[in-house]
């Protein structure tokens, strides 16, 4: 299967957008809405000013939450030929000082509520331009009156680098992944191949957070290929969100395993009209099946679950919309990539289907490498392979399932123990809301599993029963020699279980 259009970048996109439909809606928060021209002149308006700065071939950085301007940030930086640098408004300095001072950006947008973060990590970097966004400082919608701009956005070499994307930092320093134009354009149209959008038609609801690598690829520059409309929601709030899906029509909808599970749970939820949606997207953390069958089953259109990671810009699988879904599965691999399963210890020997190893990959979409990272670059991409850190295993139809995080893996009295095999398990006892599993030190067996969960609404279950269901379905060893029930599960920005927290408990 070959991919459809490929773009020479998500530029490119936008400017054909605006050319083809210049007077539809391109972006909607609240009151504030964008058509594609004026989208298109606002990405040309801050293009010109960053060259004139002498922003090609720097960074732009963006300390920016959820508005029309993080949009306008990410187009008219990659129109500028600068690399698009998106960071969490809610980091610290001290997790400023070190992205930042990695990225030695020329300019750092931010929004007012960063302001006391970031002004001081900035001037004591040395970075050499500094602006407000929003409340008293500037807005990046400021051209969107300027007719002038209409043609005027340039476009970018596709083989420059277009974003230095920081990944989670779960192993400790967090990493910038250094994706080109090409990459980025080239795997957008790869998802589109298993997972089509409908040209001029598409309404898609973000609440994920735009700085992340999920809700720009699935949800920001899906929109503009498809010439579709994007509403914006600041944040997740589940009577916001509800009220959006139905009032705006959403056709398609991203979110992450905790926002569907939120969700299912609002009383709302139940009693919205849904029937504008197309389908649905799950990406960030793999989506129980129980969940995934409710859902299903009160909006009665799919949830497409599929699997990438920055590194592979982002996209790597997802299940065919039009297609075989398998529920648990991530699906099969997009046009022109390669996904294999490899031994654990040297990483070389290709195992069959049923044999769980290292997913590793090769395909046009995969980064350059990390920035100022050169033995960590040289460890993950080896031979021409993107080595990820993930355990899976491929079924004989050539699904590919995710059972863990290779550096997660717990190891108990010499058994290698995937943690998400265990909160599967959880998952499916009726009272469990969230579940999260880790591996903690002990003198004896080396490690232990410890498993926290929470409960749905109105549900009642003891640790007792909850580790009697663990023992009528999992091996001796598997099964957690901790349980503790807690109110909520600690979570990232991009709502992921948080397990570093756990550990740290």
């Amino acid at each position: 299967m070959a991919p459809p259009r490929v773009f020479p970048s998500v530029v490119h996109m936008l400017a054909d957008a605006a050319a083809r439909a210049p007077q539809r809606e391109a972006l909607v928060m609240g009151s504030e809405r964008l058509s594609y021209a004026e989208y298109a002149r606002c990405a040309a308006g801050l293009a010109s000013e960053l060259k004139s700065l002498g922003a090609a071939g720097q960074r732009v950085a963006f300390v920016l939450g959820n508005s029309l301007d993080i949009c306008v940030a990410y187009y008219g930086t990659h129109a500028a030929g600068a690399q698009a640098v998106p960071l969490n408004p809610l980091y610290t300095p001290r997790e400023l000082e070190q992205m930042l001072g990695d990225a030695a950006p020329l300019l750092v947008l931010y929004e007012p509520g960063a302001a006391g973060a970031v002004e001081p990590v900035a001037a004591a970097l040395g970075i050499p331009h500094r602006w407000m966004i929003g409340a008293g400082g500037r807005r990046l919608t400021a051209w969107r009156a300027d007719a002038g701009l209409e043609a005027a956005m340039p476009l970018p070499d596709p083989g420059s680098l277009a974003t230095l994307q920081y990944t989670g930092g779960t192993t400790g320093r967090a990493k910038g992944v250094n994706l080109t134009h090409r990459a980025y354009a080239y795997n957008i149209s790869q998802r589109e191949a298993l997972m089509p959008s409908r040209p001029d038609v598409e309404r898609i609801l973000c609440v994920m957070p735009l700085f992340h690598v999920y809700a720009s690829h699935v949800c920001l520059h899906t929109a503009a290929y498809a010439r579709g409309t994007m509403v914006i929601l600041p944040r997740y709030h589940p009577e916001e969100t509800v009220h959006a899906l139905a009032g705006e029509k959403i056709t398609i909808f991203a979110g992450a395993p905790t926002i569907y599970t939120s969700l299912l749970s609002y009383e709302g939820f139940a009693r919205a009209d849904l029937s504008s949606l197309y389908y649905s997207v799950s990406g960030s953390a793999a989506l129980p099946a129980t969940v995934l069958e409710q859902w299903e089953t009160r909006v009665g259109t799919p949830i497409v679950e599929g699997y990438g990671q920055s590194e592979a810009g982002p996209v790597l699988t997802y299940n065919p919309l039009h297609g075989v879904r398998k529920p648990g599965s991530v699906g099969v691999p997009v046009p022109d990539t390669e996904v294999q399963i490899v031994d654990l210890e040297a990483g070389t020997r290709v195992l069959p289907a049923g044999e769980k190893g290292e997913i590793r990959a090769r395909g046009p979409q995969i980064m350059q490498g990390y920035r100022n990272l050169p033995n960590e670059t040289a460890e993950t991409l080896r031979g021409g392979w993107l080595y990820t850190g993930d355990i899976g295993e491929f079924d004989s139809d050539g699904y590919l399932y995710i059972r863990d995080r290779k550096k997660e893996m717990v190891i108990v009295s010499g058994y290698n123990v995937f943690p998400r095999e265990v909160e599967i398990v959880l998952y499916q006892h009726p009272a469990v809301r969230e579940a999260g599993v880790i591996g903690a030190p002990d003198s004896y067996r080396g490690e232990i599993v410890k498993a926290y969960v929470s409960l749905k609404p109105g549900a009642s279950a003891t640790a007792d029963a909850l580790l009697a269901h663990c023992r009528a379905n999992l091996a001796k060893y598997k099964i957690p020699s901790a349980l503790e029930i807690v109110p909520d599960l600690p979570k990232t920005a991009v709502g992921k279980i948080d397990k570093k927290r756990l550990k740290s408990a």
